[in-house]
C-alpha cells in the first residue's frame, strides 16, 4: 500500500500543471520591494512625454571688468537651469577648452562673456559640441544694481519669452531659436518654480537685439482679483538688467567653424576708437596749420614803425 501511494504522488508531480489564463501574474520581489511587472509596463507606456534637459554653462574670461561681471551674475540669477564655472583664458584655444568644460558639466549650451582691453564685451552663445554658435558685441549695459527699478520677481520662476515681429529673415530665425533654447527654462526643472511672473522681451531695432526683463504685476486689492484671461488689469514693471546685442558672425560649429552669416554693418570698437583718434589728430593739425598761416601773414604784412617806441629808452 505504501508503494502504491508513493507511485501515485510521483505521477501527480510529473503531470503538467495547467495555469489559469485569467489569473494575474504573480508579482516578483526586487531590491526595492514587491513590484507588479504588468502594471509597471503600463505606466511606462503611458508616460512617454518629452522632457527638456537643457543646461547652460555660464562663464567669462579673465581680467573682466566689475561692471560686466555684475551683468553676468544678473544673467545667472535669471536662469535657474544654468551652471557657473571659473574664468577661462581667452586665447586661440578657448573653443576646445569651453567644449571640454561643457562636457564635464554635462551641459548642452554655453554663454561665454569675453572682455577685451577691459572696455569691450563680447558674448558667445553656442550649442555644444556640434554648434551652431553666434558672437555678439554687447552695448548699452545697465545692471540691476545701476537701474534700481521698482520691479521684482521671485528667483527661479520661469520666464515668458516674447519676440518682436521682425524676426523673419533666416539669420534672425536662427538667432531666435538659439535664444529660445538658452533662455527658456525647462518645465519641471528642480530649481525652477512652476509658474510665470516675469517676461523676457527680445526686440530688433537698428539691426540690434535689445533685451528687457519685466515683472508681471497684478492689482494687490482682494476686490480686484485677476481671472484667467484678464490681461487688461495686469501691468509690466521693468526689473532689469538691460543690454543690447549686436550680432557679428554666426558659425556652423561650436566656437568656430564655417561662417554662416556675417553682419555687413558691423564696425569693431577698435576702428571706432581709431577714427576718433584721427579726428582729434586732425583738429590738432588744423591748429598747427593756422599758426603757420598766421606767421606767414605777419611776415608778408609787417607793421609800420612806431614813432614813440624809443622815447623812454634814454631815461
Amino acid at each position: 500500500m505504501g508503494g502504491r501511494k508513493r507511485k501515485h504522488s510521483e505521477a501527480e508531480a510529473a503531470a503538467p500543471v495547467k495555469k489559469d489564463e485569467a489569473a494575474p501574474e504573480r508579482p516578483k520581489r526586487t531590491l526595492l520591494g514587491w513590484k507588479d511587472k504588468v502594471g509597471e509596463e503600463k505606466e511606462s507606456d503611458s508616460k512617454t512625454t518629452f522632457r527638456n534637459k537643457e543646461k547652460v554653462l555660464v562663464t567669462c574670461s579673465r581680467r573682466i571688468s566689475y561692471r560686466y561681471r555684475h551683468l553676468m551674475m544678473n544673467v545667472v540669477s535669471l536662469l535657474p537651469h544654468c551652471k557657473k564655472d571659473n574664468k577661462v583664458e581667452s586665447k586661440e584655444s578657448k573653443g576646445a577648452t569651453l567644449n571640454e568644460l561643457v562636457e564635464l558639466k554635462s551641459c548642452s549650451s554655453c554663454m561665454f562673456f569675453e572682455c577685451r582691453k577691459q572696455k569691450d564685451l563680447y558674448l558667445w552663445m553656442a550649442k555644444c559640441p556640434n554648434g551652431p554658435s553666434v558672437k555678439f558685441l554687447v552695448n548699452a549695459v545697465h545692471t540691476m544694481e545701476e537701474l534700481k527699478l521698482t520691479g521684482n520677481h521671485l528667483k527661479g520662476s520661469r520666464p515668458i519669452l516674447t519676440f518682436s515681429n521682425n524676426f523673419d529673415k533666416p539669420h534672425w530665425k536662427l538667432l531666435k531659436e538659439i535664444i529660445m533654447q538658452i533662455f527658456g527654462v525647462p518645465k519641471d526643472h528642480r530649481k525652477s518654480k512652476p509658474y510665470h511672473d516675469h517676461v523676457f522681451v527680445f526686440s530688433i531695432v537698428d539691426d540690434h537685439i535689445w533685451f528687457r526683463n519685466y515683472q508681471i504685476s497684478a492689482p494687490h486689492s482682494e476686490m480686484d482679483k485677476v481671472d484667467r484671461g484678464g490681461l487688461d488689469k495686469m501691468t509690466l514693471v521693468e526689473v532689469g538688467p538691460r543690454f543690447c546685442l549686436n550680432p557679428i558672425k554666426i558659425f556652423g560649429g561650436s566656437f568656430g567653424g564655417p561662417t554662416l552669416y556675417e553682419n555687413p554693418f558691423y564696425i569693431s570698437p577698435n576702428q571706432i576708437r581709431a577714427l576718433e583718434k584721427r579726428q582729434k589728430a586732425g583738429k590738432y593739425a588744423k591748429k598747427v596749420k593756422a599758426k603757420k598761416r598766421r606767421k606767414l601773414h605777419e611776415l608778408s604784412n609787417p607793421l609800420e614803425p612806431d614813432e614813440f617806441a624809443d622815447m623812454w629808452k634814454n631815461e
